[in-house]
């Protein structure tokens, strides 16, 4: 179902052009909202992982490109169009790869859900970067992690730019936002009681480095970062039952999150 694009102000282009990204996370309050996903490789792995899709936007050339497999599975989804000089003045559609789709969020597992079979886990305290978020992910994917769980003040892993720089693997790995709250006390206790030991990744002089081999001996162990700048609060650090330290060298104090959370990755997703 092509259509193309006459007027700028329809509403139907709403959702790409003129509705920030909190107005469409709650665009169906209290149900799940609408994200948009970007680049095809993106928006394949989102409607691989379950995801539906509203409408597409996609650059007229790519209608014979990379995008035609995907709208050929979904021939009753509006597909909006245009030539390159018309949608750039669409906001942000510079920044694509000829495609965007708007899609329904599907509701979020709970923490036991996701957690009852995984061994390893990143849990992200109030990382607010959708960039980091996004990269956190990709090296979560790659290295081997079974999930992911963010506190509530953590930037959401279906905004545009976080999806689009986790090169679609949000979709891949399971993860859900802890209760509002929860952090650490509740949420902390839950993770205990499906066995898990925690390791907060900070900078203390009491840590126990990222090598020791205790670390990897576990059955079930949940890596804990902590926001940009200033890391893990006293509080999450308390109540881990590990605190770890990546060494650092040429008077270096600390690693973005994102880097970090590669390393710890690789390190601790080895199980003995």
């Amino acid at each position: 179902m092509f259509n193309e694009i006459k007027d700028f102000a329809a509403p139907e282009l709403d959702v790409y052009a003129r509705t920030s990204e909190v107005q469409l996370l709650r665009y169906y309050e209290p149900e799940p909202g609408i994200f948009i996903a970007e680049s095809p490789k993106v928006i394949e792995r989102a409607l691989n992982a379950g995801y539906q899709p509203i409408s597409f936007l996609v650059e007229h050339k790519d209608l014979e490109g990379e995008a035609q497999e995907i709208l050929k599975q979904y021939p009753d989804v509006p597909v909006y169009t245009a030539e390159y000089e018309l949608l750039v003045k669409l906001t942000g559609f510079a920044l694509t790869r000829g495609m965007l789709c708007a899609m329904r969020r599907n509701p979020l597992p709970s923490v036991e859900e996701i957690c009852r079979n995984a061994s390893r886990i990143a849990v992200l305290e109030n990382v607010v970067n959708p960039t980091n978020i996004g990269a956190i992910f990709r090296s979560a994917a790659a290295l081997h992690m079974d999930a992911v769980l963010l506190t509530s003040g953590c930037s959401d892993p279906l905004y545009r730019r976080a999806a689009r720089v986790s090169m679609g693997t949000v979709f891949q790995i399971p993860w859900t936002i802890l209760p509002k709250n929860s952090w650490p006390d509740a949420s902390m206790d839950t993770l205990k009681a499906l066995g898990f030991k925690t390791a907060a990744m900070a900078l203390k002089t009491d840590s126990v480095s990222i090598d020791d081999p205790v670390l990897t001996s576990h059955e079930k162990l949940a890596i804990v970062l902590g926001t940009e700048g200033e890391g893990l609060k006293d509080a999450t650090i308390a109540a881990c039952d590990y605190t770890v330290l990546i060494p650092m060298f040429h008077g270096v104090d600390s690693l973005n999150v994102a880097a970090a959370s590669a390393v710890a990755f690789w390190q601790l997703g080895r199980r003995k």
